[in-house]
């Protein structure tokens, strides 16, 4: 695995794979927006102390994904730190990384991620950073326009058994398990034609008596 990350092997997997399925829904090949979150996880045994950290808002010790994906909700980049780390600091590195990747110039984000951040991202990357707020007196769970759809991303990836917690002992082994993770799911999206759905449940209807 550490030669083919040294030769970007599954970021050109990636590459290739969005732009194919982007091009099968009808969509340039690159992406012109994008869409960033986190997710903490708990970090195993395996994690060293230099690489982990408590999410007090979490309440989780171990480590915090940030990715971006575009508005299909395929993965654009993902940079793993500790889940002490803060939004708004773990966000300048991710999105740093997508600038050099994509051209990508315009993210939407939640809440978490508003502040001064919208500012250094127009003015060190002349990126638009556009904050997806809650509906005003919204309470309770809602899907919140953009936001629904990294959201949904993340918990795919967390749907993989080796993702459910972090086991790897370097922040960059995590990160090439997250993208052989979206590599699997666009692969079989493309295999199948279309996104997964939830099947319908079956009713058995009663033998007449």
């Amino acid at each position: 695995m550490t030669r083919w990350e040294e030769a970007k092997v599954t970021e050109q997997m990636l590459t290739a794979l969005r732009r194919r399925l982007r091009a099968d829904q009808g969509r340039a090949e690159e992406p012109t927006a994008g869409i960033i979150d986190s997710q903490s996880v708990k970090g195993a045994d395996t994690v060293g102390r230099e690489s982990r950290g408590y999410d007090a808002g979490k309440k989780v010790n171990g480590r915090k994904r940030f990715i971006v994906t575009d508005t299909l909700g395929l993965l654009l980049v993902v940079c793993v730190m500790a889940a002490s780390v803060q939004d708004r600091d773990g966000a300048k590195t991710t999105l740093l990384s997508m600038y050099l990747v994509t051209p990508v110039r315009y993210v939407f984000a939640d809440a978490g991620f508003a502040g001064m951040l919208a500012d250094w991202t127009q003015r060190v990357l002349r990126t638009v950073l556009h904050i997806v707020r809650k509906a005003p007196g919204q309470i309770g769970f809602a899907v919140i326009e953009r936001r629904w759809v990294v959201e949904r991303s993340l918990a795919w990836l967390t749907s993989h058994r080796r993702l459910a917690r972090d086991y790897k002992r370097r922040p960059a082994t995590a990160e090439a398990m997250i993208r052989w993770a979206a590599i699997s799911g666009m692969a079989r999206r493309l295999a199948r034609g279309s996104a997964a759905t939830r099947q319908q449940r079956i009713t058995l209807a009663h033998p007449a008596e």
